[in-house]
């Protein structure tokens, strides 16, 4: 062989192998994953202190797999199979579930949007749950709402048979809508969930808000269809009722190394079977009719590129009703945390969490304060702090 076909030889080579790489990069499964764990102490859970291991105290951990298709013409097959996990024994987030924290496939177009199919989060957490301090790394699980009633912390209300839309990004706005099916014949609305939400991103400026809709969660009063949208047996529901409707809005602004955000729910939940405890994995008895409106406002700063503080302040103003009971229970929430990268991937911080609640009927589970994923005060108050490790791969 001449040396000028030795060149072109080696050309077409370095031609094919480049196309390869190529098709390669973008035909990929990932194997990912985040671990959380952490000491937490707590002033009082059933009128009494506590110290304990836990996971997930920020964020959930999770393993999972993710990937993509290049179908040509700018149209891809995406997939998400994510498992959430207890660290400190092994046991799994959402029981039952082989992967409970989201399991999903579907079409993504540069031009047309995505549609995905499956278990997933719903649309006002995935738009407005980020401009709170629940959904976040610099505030977590621990600083989301009372009960989580808003779902926007992410820590546990993921939604079954759920066909979602997102549109593409136009002029920084982005639309998201969901329909979830109760999978019930004879019961079409019968465990089922719905919702939209608005996002608007440009520069330092954050804004989104959204509408989302329960009907009969985890199967209602009734108990018709505990596994449909929201599932009952797996802890999907934070509670367990007819209906339950959210509205939010807010937004957060930038500017240098500070964040500052403002953020809005209002909650209405109609006749009620019970309320979920994360921190004792089970519900508890809660009926009647409440309404909460959630007022957050937060900030982030870096100190510097590895240490950041944060702290987020929420009140919760509460209206409930039961037969002749009536009551307007109220909730000041107080979150601040202070983090220091370790590498890129390796983080360790200290959080502290105060909740006070006050107005509740006497013999009501609203009277006593429940920092999320703690088992409740004896009392209307109650404190926290914990100290944590996180990981991702």
């Amino acid at each position: 062989m001449g040396h000028k076909d030795m060149k072109k030889t080696l050309l077409a080579i370095g031609v094919l192998g480049a196309f390869s790489v190529s098709a390669y990069a973008q035909n990929s499964v990932t194997l990912y994953g985040l671990i959380d764990t952490g000491l937490i102490y707590t002033n009082n859970q059933a009128g009494h202190s506590n110290w304990q291991m836990a996971t997930s105290s920020t964020q959930n951990t999770v393993f999972g797999l993710k990937g993509t298709e290049d179908l040509g013409g700018g149209v891809r097959t995406i997939f998400k199979l994510e498992q959430g996990f207890n660290l400190n024994n092994g046991s799994q987030a959402f029981p039952g579930d082989a992967f409970g924290s989201q399991a999903w496939v579907g079409l993504q177009s540069e031009n047309l949007g995505t549609v995905t199919l499956g278990r997933q989060f719903d649309v006002l957490n995935d738009q407005l749950g980020p401009i709170t301090a629940g959904s976040n790394t610099w505030g977590g699980n621990l600083a989301a709402h009372p009960f989580e009633n808003d779902n926007l912390a992410a820590d546990s209300v993921v939604v079954n048979n759920s066909v979602k839309y997102v549109s593409p990004t136009y002029a920084g706005v982005t639309f998201e809508g969901m329909y979830s099916f109760s999978n019930k014949a004879g019961g079409f609305a019968d465990n089922r969930a719905y919702g939209f939400s608005v996002g608007y991103a440009h520069g330092p400026v954050n804004l989104a808000g959204g509408y989302l809709q329960f009907n009969n969660a985890g199967g209602g009063v009734s108990g018709t269809n505990p596994n449909g949208a929201i599932a009952q047996a797996d802890g999907s529901a934070n509670f367990i009722a007819e209906r339950q409707r959210i509205w939010g809005a807010g937004g957060n602004y930038t500017f240098g190394p500070a964040t500052v955000g403002f953020v809005w729910s209002h909650t209405q939940i109609d006749n009620m079977a019970g309320v979920i405890s994360l921190g004792l994995g089970s519900y508890l008895p809660l009926g009647g009719n409440l309404r909460l409106d959630n007022y957050e406002v937060n900030a982030h700063y870096s100190v510097t590129s590895a240490w950041s503080v944060s702290g987020a302040y929420t009140f919760t103003d509460g209206a409930y009703n039961q037969g002749a009971t009536k009551a307007s229970p109220k909730w000041n929430s107080v979150m601040l945390q202070t983090d220091y990268s370790l590498s890129k991937r390796t983080d360790v911080y200290l959080e502290g969490v105060y909740q006070h609640v006050h107005g509740a009927p006497a013999d009501s589970v609203l009277a006593d304060a429940m920092i999320n994923t703690l088992s409740p005060s004896s009392t209307g108050t109650q404190v926290a702090v914990t100290v944590g490790l996180r990981h991702q791969f």
